[in-house]
């Protein structure tokens, strides 16, 4: 099979995992009836982290990307290659998104058919969204939009420093470099979470988001898609920023 090809599956099934497991937390705490109902913010960014963990072991052929903002940063950072050799070009950045959009929606209607029972028996429509996409807690657009930068902004330049982390040029490096950015998630959950629910990623909460708009959920209500721009335009503003400064500050990537 050809790489790219391989590096697209590998994308799905990285991202695919990360959501299920991130959208999957979310829906233990928010739904009732469930064994983990109000767990809690902290029980909701660490599994977060975790799903970021398990994505990106899983990933290591593509350089376990899972976030347009984070291949978008690379390319800003003057990668070559991604994954395990395939050069950056606007056909491989466009499987790559591709791929961490496909994988996000078929995460997020895994998570409905694991929790299809509890969407029934939740009452709140915003609920059964918040498993899906992020909100503000305080809605004003252009706020919620700085946050989303400065929190993928910090993602990206950590992950860039990583250097042979998410987009290391072997499987081994990826794998062990999921363990660091794991970490980074819950730290920018539990610091910078607050106020938009930390998407930091555009197919994150897109996919998920379309997968809602879709899915015959019982009494879901809206999908509130005067919000969606945000967690799309601000992580990727997050993204390219913290790859160019990259360019000033860290050594150039090569994957």
């Amino acid at each position: 099979m050809d790489k790219l090809a391989i590096d697209f599956l590998s994308e799905i099934v990285g991202t695919g995992t990360l959501v299920l497991l991130g959208t999957g937390v979310v829906a233990n705490v928010a739904l009732i009836k469930n064994k983990g109902f109000n767990g809690g913010f902290l029980m909701v960014t660490i599994g977060w982290g975790l799903a970021v963990f398990a994505g990106v072991t899983v990933a290591y052929n593509s350089g376990a990307h899972l976030n347009p903002a984070v291949t978008l940063g690379l390319v800003a950072s003057g990668a070559k290659t991604f994954g395990l050799g395939v050069a950056v070009s606007l056909g491989s950045v466009l499987t790559y998104i591709a791929g961490q959009f496909i994988g996000a929606i078929l995460g997020a209607v895994v998570c409905w058919l694991a929790y299809k029972k509890h969407f029934d028996e939740e009452p709140e429509p915003a609920n059964k969204l918040g498993v899906f996409s992020t909100g503000p807690a305080i809605r004003s657009y252009a706020w919620n939009l700085v946050t989303e930068i400065i929190g993928t902004f910090v993602l990206v330049f950590v992950v860039l420093a990583f250097g042979g982390g998410r987009q290391g040029a072997t499987g081994g490096l990826a794998a062990l470099g999921a363990l660091p950015v794991a970490l980074l998630v819950i730290v920018i959950g539990t610091s910078l979470g607050g106020p938009t629910g930390y998407a930091i990623n555009p197919a994150r909460d897109l996919g998920p988001r379309i997968a809602h708009a879709f899915l015959p959920i019982k009494g879901k209500g809206s999908s509130d898609w005067s919000y969606a721009w945000v967690p799309v335009v601000g992580p990727i503003i997050g993204g390219l920023l913290a790859g160019w400064l990259s360019l000033l500050l860290l050594p150039i990537t090569t994957a």
